[in-house]
């Protein structure tokens, strides 16, 4: 291929002039608004240093009491995000769960006292619950459940509270919620929590103990207060005290309505004469009318039913009163400010003395930040990485502009004696392809520094929108398109109301590989053996069959029937229904696998088909939906420079799009 000398001398030209490299300081940094910081020192000097060490037994015990941890400490450390020893954090949790085992099933609790809502991992905002409320030394609390998934700081407020718990046993008051279960935990965010900063011995202890947590309280023989509401099994407060609490809750019955009703939406304006409708909001229980809260009210001489479960934007809800008594029926108490981050709402805690009942609010608190899922930064950065090399394309792509391509042009037709000149056409048509794959390439840059900036949002978007697709068009209006999609209580609320339901059963990748991988060895074991066409044993199902034949779908065999309510298994009527999360694993298997009658069950179970829903404090991330992402990313940037969008702009915004909705469900 002969080169034109104008290219040649134009190239020795330029390598002769090259300017020296540019001396970079690598310790200084410029930001974009000029100021100079040092890359070797903490760019907020304001936010503390995350406490590395891990306590000895002579920081974690009391002085003034060596058999206690040291709470004074314990707080200051969790606060800074440090973290103890799995022998303290065991003993805590031991200690603290024979302390709760020792209790009865409904507590009886004086005034004055402080009533506390949901926690929901919020430890920063904890801290300023106590100081709203008052030190615990000195303080009677009690606390309606919910302590653990959502926030990112579920282990601290549970050591933390379990801490206070051993040193204040009779002031200092737990009762249990909905979350605090396996089937929950592994579907949100607590066991990724606790198997990310401790291990699954740290979350097997929590679920112990929390297994020990007393289910209601009347406090000063006037208010039952439960986390979640009334039940159409429950007459009298005998029914709650001969509940056997220490079991994972029932997917149906008291305790699973205790933890889990809610007061029906146009509570005391019912346009219906049922005391109790099924909770299509959570999927199970019930929802509990005006007309049931009275009669019970009456019927066990209370006087109000105070209960968490809730979030509420001031942050309590005051219902209708009485009739006989004009007090109000239900209160409702949420103690986690700006739930998720999302919601903007005010926490409440509820003061009570002296006959007078004074609501607390206060307002979030600037807690560290974690990535999504507790994400490594390597996952979480894919966006940037994809904005940086479509920023290079673009660079790459306008090396030559319009007048480049026809100076070397010319330049050719000098040197050349026989100039072999393309067509004007094939010319024309060569700068439009540039043309275009700049146009799509620059599309991408922009989709990817969007995703980089507020991937957090995406699968809200997408909640709120109603569909799993964003809306078109969403990510082209930036990040203040994406702020006044999702603004306020209310749109959060709906962005979120998906993952108020009763979670379905869930299954682990690696978990459903491996009872695969067993299911097809056995079934090709037997293939081998010469069988009689007598041989009345049933017949196996395929290892990869999905269908009614195989797994079972739900609503079969024990798992959750359209109304969420779970139903008999296929043992028959007396087969006891099964329960969430440790229900099936105890019989090592879960609840449709007594079709694999011929199989003996995996030693991890498998559990029924789900995928997880992608939205507000799920995990979601997996390690296959990481490498898909890329695989994405890579097949997009080919598709740009291949020229392949060139017929139109809509496939790429598509695809791009598309890639956006991907790494939106690992937040």
């Amino acid at each position: 291929m002969h080169i034109p000398q104008a290219r040649v001398d134009k190239a020795i030209e330029q390598i002769q002039h090259k300017s020296n490299p540019v001396d970079i300081d690598f310790t200084q940094h410029v930001l974009d608004d000029g100021n100079t910081i040092s890359t070797q020192e903490r760019v907020v000097k304001d936010v503390q240093a995350p406490a590395m060490n891990i306590p000895t037994d002579a920081q974690f015990f009391s002085k003034v009491d060596p058999s206690k941890p040291d709470i004074a400490f314990l707080k200051n450390h969790f606060y800074r995000e440090g973290r103890i020893s799995e022998e303290h954090a065991l003993y805590i949790l031991d200690q603290g769960r024979q302390v709760l085992a020792n209790e009865p099933n409904i507590l009886q609790v004086d005034a004055p006292i402080t009533v506390c809502g949901d926690i929901h991992g919020q430890y920063y905002d904890l801290m300023k619950l106590f100081e709203v409320g008052g030190s615990p030394a000195d303080t009677r609390y009690l606390f309606l459940g919910d302590y653990v998934d959502r926030g990112y700081f579920s282990i601290e407020c549970v050591l933390y509270l379990w801490s206070l718990k051993i040193w204040y046993p009779n002031t200092l008051f737990l009762l249990r919620g909905n979350h605090e279960c396996r089937h929950l935990t592994d579907y949100f965010t607590f066991k990724l929590e606790c198997k990310h900063k401790y291990s699954e011995r740290i979350y097997d202890a929590c679920m112990d103990a929390f297994c020990a947590l007393p289910l209601a309280a009347v406090m000063n023989k006037q208010f039952l207060c439960i986390h979640g509401g009334l039940s159409p099994e429950l007459t009298t407060l005998d029914d709650i005290r001969s509940i056997d609490r220490f079991r994972e809750p029932p997917t149906h019955g008291l305790m699973c309505d205790i933890l889990w009703s809610d007061p029906i939406e146009d509570f005391g304006q019912e346009k219906t004469n049922e005391s109790f409708v099924h909770n299509h909001v959570r999927g199970c229980s019930y929802f509990f009318s005006y007309q049931a809260a009275c009669s019970f009210l009456e019927r066990n001489n209370l006087l109000s039913i105070i209960r968490a479960h809730e979030a509420q934007d001031a942050g309590y809800r005051m219902y209708r009163k009485t009739k006989t008594t004009g007090f109000p029926s239900v209160m409702t108490i949420f103690s986690a400010p700006n739930y998720l981050d999302v919601y903007n709402n005010k926490a409440a805690v509820l003061k009570y003395e002296s006959n007078v009942m004074n609501i607390r609010q206060f307002n979030s608190t600037p807690h560290p930040y974690w990535l999504p899922n507790f994400m490594d930064v390597f996952t979480w950065s894919l966006p940037f990485v994809g904005e940086k090399i479509t920023d290079m394309l673009v660079a790459v792509l306008n090396t030559c502009s319009k007048e480049e391509l026809e100076e070397v042009e010319e330049a050719d037709e000098e040197s050349l004696t026989s100039p072999a000149v393309a067509p004007e056409e094939e010319t024309g048509e060569r700068r439009k392809i540039i043309k275009n794959k700049i146009l799509a390439v620059g599309r991408m840059a922009r989709v990817f520094a969007l995703l980089r900036e507020e991937s957090e949002k995406v699968s809200e978007l997408k909640n709120i929108s109603g569909t799993t697709k964003l809306p078109y068009g969403t990510l082209a209006l930036g990040t203040e398109g994406i702020k006044d999609a999702i603004s306020g209580f209310e749109d959060a609320r709906k962005s979120d109301i998906e993952n108020e339901r009763l979670p379905p059963e869930l299954y682990d990748a690696e978990e459903a590989k491996a009872f695969l991988a067993e299911h097809l060895a056995q079934s090709q074991s037997q293939s081998s053996q010469p069988s009689s066409p007598l041989d009345g044993s049933p017949a196996m199902p395929s290892p990869l069959d999905l269908s009614p034949g195989g797994f079972p779908s739900p609503g079969e065999s024990g798992t959750s029937s359209p109304t969420g309510l779970s139903g008999s298994s296929a043992g028959g009527p007396n087969t006891p229904p099964v329960t969430p999360g440790l229900g099936g694993a105890k019989l090592g298997h879960s609840p449709g696998s007594a079709s694999f009658s011929g199989v003996s069950p995996p030693r991890t179970p498998f559990r029924g088909k789900h995928g997880r829903q992608a939205s507000l404090g799920t995990t979601m991330t997996s390690p296959s939906t990481r490498r898909r992402s890329l695989e994405s990313t890579i097949s997009m940037i080919q598709e740009a420079l291949d020229g392949r969008d060139v017929e139109g702009m809509a496939a790429a915004a598509q695809q791009a799009q598309e890639q956006a909705e991907a790494e939106g469900k690992g937040t």
